[in-house]
């Protein structure tokens, strides 16, 4: 019984730890410099309309005008009404 649970619960953490992996790969490049955007499913990329971060480590700019530097894209501006441009 003991041998069985401990299996389930093995199972668990590599199944836990295979999703912290998968985010791990969606980082943001660190510099903004390819002048192309990672898909996302919100707001829309800078660089198609011709539009510039104000240096080039900025991730996203907010909806309330704020600018993100965020590593990862799940999160950013999320206290700022959402990401109205993608840099990265």
């Amino acid at each position: 019984m003991k041998a069985r649970i401990a299996a389930g619960v093995a199972g668990i953490l590599l199944a836990l730890g295979s999703a912290g992996a998968a985010s791990a790969s969606a980082a943001l490049p660190y510099y903004n410099t390819a002048h192309r955007c990672v898909h996302h499913t919100t707001a829309y990329c800078g660089w198609t309309y011709h539009k510039k971060p104000i240096n080039k480590t900025e991730t996203a700019k907010c909806r309330d005008n704020t600018h993100s530097y965020s590593r990862h894209s799940s999160g950013t501006c999320s206290h700022h009404r959402g990401v109205a441009i993608w840099w990265k």
